[in-house]
């Protein structure tokens, strides 16, 4: 296993190590708790050193996520070096019919996941149950409201930025996550994103879940790869909104 150098994943030497622990544990062990058959990072001598120190072997567990992401003879061929994050995420979208631009950066490709998993959650609610969940996020007017018109402005939100962005962010990757590998994000927010994590505990957090729960993701590599992006994204959303926070023009 070999780190490719790869932009889209450098953002990971910025992460803290309580951000990285549950990157790590999506990597190393399934939904049951069980050590993965095709993981290699917990043989690794970097994580043995240095764990929970994640933040101190940052490339091994890059280099992780991009090993995933090959074919395993492919990577064999390649020195144990895998494919670069973009072609990772591709893929994942791929697997789960997301409409995107491949020319596009990898964190418009991450929201065209996350909207995708929003808007199949949505359409299964019932009109009682858009007009509840639009309420809780603070639509003033919730009459008439469709599950077209909260994605429309879920989107903005995506493409304005900042700390609402983040927030979107957060509440949909650890509702997808607890699905998928039974525990969420492992990083802690302000009392604003606890707050904002408890919305999705109503209806659109039970359409997630039961969307999550019935996919066939299918092979052992998409049971990591698809947690995996999901993480990543949440953590780019994390140091991004960070490096936001520190920008003042005064």
């Amino acid at each position: 296993m070999a780190y490719r150098d790869d932009s889209d994943l450098e953002f990971l030497s910025k992460c803290s190590d309580k951000d990285l622990s549950g990157l790590v544990e999506c990597l190393i062990y399934d939904k049951d708790g069980e050590t993965r058959w095709t993981e290699e990072l917990s043989a690794n001598e970097m994580y043995k050193k240095y764990k929970p120190q994640h933040s101190k072997y940052w490339q091994e567990i890059a280099a992780e996520i991009q090993c995933f992401g090959g074919n395993t003879f492919a990577t064999m061929l390649r020195g144990g070096k895998g494919v670069k994050y973009k072609e990772v995420l591709i893929d994942v979208c791929d697997k789960m019919k997301v409409n995107y631009n491949k020319d596009s950066s990898v964190e418009v490709i991450e929201q065209s996941l996350l909207l995708k998993v929003l808007r199949d959650a949505l359409e299964k609610m019932t009109p009682e149950e858009l007009k509840k969940f639009a309420s809780e996020v603070g639509v003033k007017n919730t009459s008439g409201i469709t599950s077209e018109t909260l994605v429309t402005a879920f989107q903005v939100i995506f493409r304005s930025g900042g700390f609402k962005s983040y927030q979107l962010t957060l509440v949909l990757a650890n509702t997808i996550l607890k699905a998928l590998i039974g525990r969420g994000l492992s990083f802690g927010g302000n009392i604003l994103l606890t707050r904002t994590m408890a919305v999705l505990t109503g209806p659109i957090g039970w359409a997630i879940t039961a969307i999550w729960t019935m996919i066939d993701v299918g092979g052992a590599a998409y049971r990591v790869t698809i947690p995996a992006v999901i993480q990543v994204a949440a953590l780019r959303s994390k140091i991004s909104n960070n490096i936001a926070d520190e920008i003042d023009f005064n």
